[in-house]
């Protein structure tokens, strides 16, 4: 895969704080890559690093094979990138088609572009001579996107665009935009703090934490192989839950010890777990854990939990559990049995489990 944006080492800095540490991302052509973290993690900067709104530094930063490092943002729009930023900010003096031509100037002519708006985006046809503000909240996103769609950018820059969208909009124009991804094989760049956007959008996933790259991976890495107890902890609703427990090798495989309120430890065994310190955190997905005779396999381990929250969800219900001195959430079926302040036996699926250190919060397995 031809490599369009690859960063090696950048920095960038607001006056004297520094907002990215040493940060090495590469994209290829046709890639969608996300960036999510919370606030503050530096998702936003990465993108002005890019444009110059931030001063940078690197030991690589290139776009297309050019240097990026010092070029004005005009400079950067005409090689071939396009911001598409938190917000619509639509001018209201102008047509949906003068709004969306304003993103021509700098680029190709608008005209061949336009076409490529309107086939990716049909519902502005019949509205591109109204005012842009007349348009509903999702066709006024479609319009922003369109302004940098119109200049056939190489790259496209996503700031958390759906940011300010209800939630039904958020979905339509997820949607959107995977399609712009898939249609035309666009190559993006996607800023949010929303997991279900990156896992949904991206081919690529960077999670950034402090400034600092956390793990880079495939959704399914991400999810499924957290690198550390953030990744872990930040990927994921209900969130993975990490359970304080003792490892103790024996001839069969691993014992895993995990303290139960007023009762003996809960006890599983897992054949795949090699070493292990003594001192681990457990991590297993909510749907890892389902009830009793819902789950089997060779790496299916059963233990009675005593129920201390039901939350109904419509197709999934939400249990509550103490294990290791912290909550546990098991996803089961919609029409579970489970009554809070009764036992019942869960099977805690170790095909799925997660080990990561209490010290240095890194994955162990």
């Amino acid at each position: 895969m031809t490599k369009l944006l690859e960063t090696e080492g950048l920095q960038a800095f607001y006056g004297d704080f520094q907002a990215l540490f040493g940060v090495d991302i590469s994209v290829g052509e046709s890639e969608a890559v996300a960036l999510i973290g919370a606030n503050g993690a530096g998702k936003s900067t990465f993108l002005k690093a890019l444009t110059g709104l931030v001063p940078s530094r690197a030991k690589t930063l290139s776009f297309n094979g050019a240097p990026v490092s010092g070029w004005p943002a005009d400079r950067i729009h005409r090689a071939g990138m396009a911001l598409v930023p938190e917000g619509r900010r639509l001018f209201p003096s102008l047509s949906v088609e003068e709004n969306l031509l304003v993103g021509a100037a700098g680029g190709r002519s608008g005209a061949w572009n336009l076409d490529a708006v309107y086939d990716l985006f049909p519902d502005l046809v019949e509205k591109r001579r109204n005012p842009g503000t007349a348009l509903s909240g999702g066709q006024q996103q479609m319009v922003a996107i369109g302004r940098a769609l119109v200049r056939d950018p190489k790259l496209f820059l996503f700031d958390e665009p759906l940011s300010n969208l209800d939630a039904k909009l958020r979905v339509e124009m997820r949607s959107e935009i995977k399609k712009l991804h898939h249609k035309l094989g666009a190559t993006m760049v996607y800023v949010t703090h929303d997991q279900i956007e990156a896992m949904t959008l991206a081919t690529k996933i960077v999670v950034l934490k402090g400034g600092v790259v956390q793990q880079i991976g495939s959704p399914s890495e991400i999810y499924n192989r957290p690198a550390n107890l953030f990744v872990a902890d930040f990927m994921g609703s209900p969130a993975m839950n990490l359970i304080p427990a003792k490892a103790r090798r024996n001839g069969s495989g691993t014992r895993i010890e995990i303290d139960r309120e007023g009762g003996a430890p809960v006890v599983l065994h897992d054949t795949h777990a090699g070493d292990l310190p003594e001192d681990i955190i457990l991590g297993l997905r909510p749907e890892d854990i389902a009830e009793a005779g819902f789950r089997a396999g060779e790496d299916v381990q059963e233990a009675e939990c005593l129920i201390d929250m039901v939350e109904p969800a419509g197709a999934d219900t939400y249990v509550v559990s103490r294990l290791g001195g912290t909550s546990m959430t098991a996803r089961l079926h919609a029409e579970t049995s489970a009554h809070p302040g009764e036992s019942m036996t869960l099977a805690f699926d170790l095909g799925k489990v997660s080990y990561f250190s209490p010290e240095s919060g890194q994955r162990l397995n």
